[in-house]
């Protein structure tokens, strides 16, 4: 292998990062804070990045193409990479930013999973209820969601189904197709 492997770029590397740039473009429009009323702080915007990111992240496994896994794992490396260099910019210690990064991650995957079985089961009041309890830390089982997490449900199934339909060939091309604001659900 030798000393070369380590520059050596990985397979989807730069897929990955086009991928993950195009779902925090998503993740930060405009209308979701204002029109939905995500709050517009660090917590709400790493919510939904963590939300468009997952969503990304399950079309691609779903995929039967073998390329689909390796990709998936692209993205995720490419969002922890981000978030590890944001946190730097941000001032936190090196010291500190191992353990902030893997309580990033481990919040990633609890949501994910809650998103991940709310979308196989295209349950959008379980989808709510999901989103309510994270994105505005809310809402506790047994409360109803808010009409606003109603909204943004509704808003993830259509961009799940969107991306459900979207050719393999685009996202290996790095170009994910993401619902505009004028496509989504009222």
């Amino acid at each position: 292998m030798g000393l070369f492997a380590l520059f050596r770029r990985k397979p989807h590397e730069r897929t990955g990062f086009a991928l993950y740039t195009a779902a925090v473009a998503t993740a930060r429009s405009p209308f979701l804070f204002e029109g939905i009323g995500v709050p517009d702080t660090l917590d709400g915007r790493f919510d939904l990045i963590n939300l468009h990111v997952a969503l990304l992240v399950r079309r691609l496994r779903a995929d039967p193409d073998p390329r689909g896994a390796a990709l998936a794992q692209a993205v995720f490396d490419a969002m922890f990479a981000d978030m590890d260099l944001n946190l730097r910019e941000m001032g936190v210690s090196d010291m500190v930013v191992g353990k902030r990064v893997k309580r990033m991650w481990e919040a990633f995957h609890g949501r994910a999973i809650a998103y991940e079985e709310a979308l196989d089961a295209r349950d959008a009041a379980a989808l709510a209820q999901a989103l309510a309890r994270n994105v505005w830390r809310g809402a506790t089982p047994g409360t109803a969601p808010t009409a606003s997490a109603e909204r943004l449900a509704a808003i993830v199934l259509a961009q799940d189904r969107a991306l459900a339909a979207q050719p393999f060939a685009s996202l290996l091309a790095g170009k994910p197709a993401f619902l505009a604001e004028t496509e989504l659900p009222a």
